[in-house]
């Protein structure tokens, strides 16, 4: 505990003396102020490890205090106890409610119940702080990975044929010349494909996606022309992989408000992932749009590979990629996040059923558009 720093705010003297006497003794390095105003004062000199407020002070409450340092995203992990002298129901919600750790009721029978609130809420906060470093170290590390492989794998493409074309090219007849132009190409393309996604997650985080939905978004009564059309840009893929797309659409469909550039998007991923997880000849992957208690719900169901039950929680994680050592998979894992995300924008959501084996359904679910 030693080295800690707690910050003490409390209008009452003798009794903000007698705190940091107890804390103290504790070992803990303690700051004070009298009321909220002060203790933002402090803080832009000091970053505490905890925070202890009294709720009734002059100038800046607890609860005004709190909400400024929960608006600073450098002071939002602190924990924060509040110190009172009421201790009604209804107060005890409201400082829950926000966030608070924790609520303590001044005058204090026993010191110990400062200080065991303070020490939980100290070892509370330093286990999530642990837990989220190992999370970053893992998230980082996949990352290194995934994007090694991403960005070595077409260059290879590229530079491969590259090398190859140039060391004869006087001999190269037309066929080995489009050959070689071909794996180019391939290399290129996903080079590309993997610029845009990273380029379409930046924008998702910035909120120009949400600029260009609202600007772009239209009352639609053809959504199952529009599902037919992008089917239709997969059926070659599925083809050169033996397998059959089926496409079935409820006459009269009710209105969506949709971007169609973003739903092309998010059901093109579908179909796409459909396909890559389809292995084996004579295999089809059925697309359904229906109508159904306020939504309407395209379906894309394969017969592939199916997703094991402990990945269903990590399944819409960015970079996080099923069965990458068993598969190639040509992607760096933001696939279904950012299907994830350009769906909730239309007020959406996508649900995945799955059996390892048997293959995986995906339901993205429109809200139903008022009638104009």
């Amino acid at each position: 505990m030693s080295g800690q720093h707690i910050l003490v705010v409390e209008d009452h003297e003798p009794l903000l003396t007698a705190i940091r006497g107890i804390l103290e003794m504790e070992d803990y390095t303690v700051s004070t102020a009298v009321d909220g105003v002060q203790a933002l004062e402090v803080m832009e000199e000091i970053h505490p490890d905890l925070i202890v407020a009294d709720i009734m002070m002059p100038r800046m409450d607890g609860y005004d205090l709190y909400r400024a340092i929960r608006a600073q995203p450098e002071w939002t992990a602190i924990p924060f106890i509040f110190l009172t002298a009421k201790a009604g129901k209804e107060d005890i919600l409201r400082g829950k409610e926000m966030g608070a750790e924790d609520y303590l009721t001044k005058p204090f029978v026993d010191p110990q119940e400062l200080t065991v609130a303070i020490r939980a809420r100290l070892e509370r906060a330093r286990a999530i702080r642990e837990a989220t470093e190992v999370e970053f170290a893992q998230l980082k590390q996949q990352i290194i990975n995934t994007l090694g492989h991403e960005l070595r794998t077409p260059l290879t493409y590229v530079c491969g044929y590259t090398d190859l074309a140039m060391a004869d090219v006087s001999s190269l007849s037309p066929d080995n010349l489009y050959e070689f132009l071909q794996g180019i190409r391939q290399g290129a393309d996903r080079l590309v494909r993997l610029v845009e996604d990273f380029l379409l997650l930046v924008q998702i985080d910035t909120g120009r996606t949400m600029e260009e939905f609202d600007f772009l978004t239209y009352t639609r009564r053809d959504l199952g022309t529009i599902v037919e059309r992008v089917v239709y840009q997969y059926e070659a893929q599925a083809t050169s992989c033996g397998m059959t797309l089926e496409v079935k659409t409820t006459p009269d469909l009710p209105p969506v408000r949709l971007c169609e550039n973003f739903f092309v998007n998010i059901l093109g991923r579908l179909v796409d992932n459909a396909i890559k997880f389809s292995q084996g000849k004579g295999e089809r992957v059925a697309i359904t749009v229906q109508a159904t208690d306020g939504w309407v719900e395209v379906t894309v169901q394969d017969e592939g590979v199916g997703i094991p039950a402990e990945e269903m929680l990590h399944l819409f994680e960015r970079f996080r990629q099923i069965g990458r050592e068993e598969m190639e998979q040509q992607g760096i894992g933001l696939g279904l996040a950012i299907a994830q995300e350009l769906t909730r924008l239309h007020g959406g959501e996508i649900t995945v059923e799955s059996k390892v084996g048997e293959g995986s359904t995906f339901i993205i679910r429109l809200p139903v558009a008022e009638a104009t």
